[in-house]
């Protein structure tokens, strides 16, 4: 460990279990030097292990539903009262689909389910920053990391509209960003990580499939979620300082892959 995070304080959102890039990320930051609050929706504590992860990093827990702007507030209050001070760094982890969980199609959504979705996934988002904002709750050269997905860029038929959050999200970054930056010197990005078999992704068809078709086709392998919480760690640290309003794919060279051998050798096969 380098000490990358010595005296940096911050907020992890949407760690549910062992599994999370969120889970990871908050074991490597503690690991790092820096203080966290942890949270997460009510409903998705009961579901999670998020006790456990507190109890092995110190950390506080602070329930807060990411679409209501009320918690939002609060938690960034409180965060920080825990902390002592102004925050320096944010990991918005959250994501959620109604249609696919009730394997609704991507040409047959109920429009409700979509637009819970869309504000759980990508307004909230939105609505951290602008509460981080209005509160000016980061202290300059602070960092703010969305994880996001090549879907909202490529079609990714089983994806179903986590692809147009997404889409959402990342635009979100780029334009909360250009405010931040020139008036916080606050850094705002996104991470597209390579499919992970996390709880949240293990609900999409074929995700097992895709998996194996992705680690065929990126040069590197897929990156892991382990691996994510490293690159995300990269990206609070102050070695990052001028990197802001990016997309940043972490995807093992998929993103850049048009065919591998070894998609070629399986096709060739049969």
């Amino acid at each position: 460990m380098y000490n990358l995070l010595k005296g940096k304080r911050g907020i992890i959102f949407g760690a549910l279990d062992e599994n999370s890039i969120a889970w990871k990320t908050a074991e490597r930051v503690h690991a790092e030097g820096g203080t966290f609050v942890l949270t997460n929706a009510p409903i998705a504590m009961r579901m999670g292990k998020i006790n456990e992860l507190a109890e092995k990093t110190g950390a506080q827990i602070i329930p807060a539903d990411a679409t209501s702007i009320e918690d939002l507030e609060n938690l960034v209050t409180k965060a920080q009262e825990i902390l002592g001070g102004k925050l320096d760094f944010i990991l918005h982890s959250i994501g959620m689909s109604i249609n696919v969980r009730k394997k609704r199609h991507y040409t047959d959504q109920n429009y409700d389910f979509t637009h819970k979705g869309w504000d759980v996934s990508a307004v909230s988002f939105h609505k951290v920053m602008q509460t981080l904002y209005k509160q000016d709750a980061m202290n300059e050269w602070g960092s703010i990391v969305a994880l996001t997905y090549m879907a909202a860029q490529r079609s990714f038929p089983d994806y179903n509209d986590m692809a147009d959050n997404k889409a959402y999200l990342e635009s979100i970054a780029r334009s909360f960003g250009y405010f931040f930056g020139t008036e916080k010197k606050v850094r705002v990005n996104t991470i597209s990580q390579s499919p992970t078999p996390t709880t949240a992704g293990s609900g999409v068809k074929g995700f097992d499939g895709f998996i194996a078709y992705a680690e065929k086709m990126s040069p590197l392998g897929n990156a892991t979620a382990q691996d994510c919480a490293d690159y995300t760690v990269s990206l609070f640290s102050d070695l990052t300082r001028r990197v802001t309003m990016q997309n940043l794919f972490h995807d093992g060279g998929f993103s850049n892959v048009g065919v591998s051998n070894a998609v070629m050798e399986k096709f060739m096969e049969e």
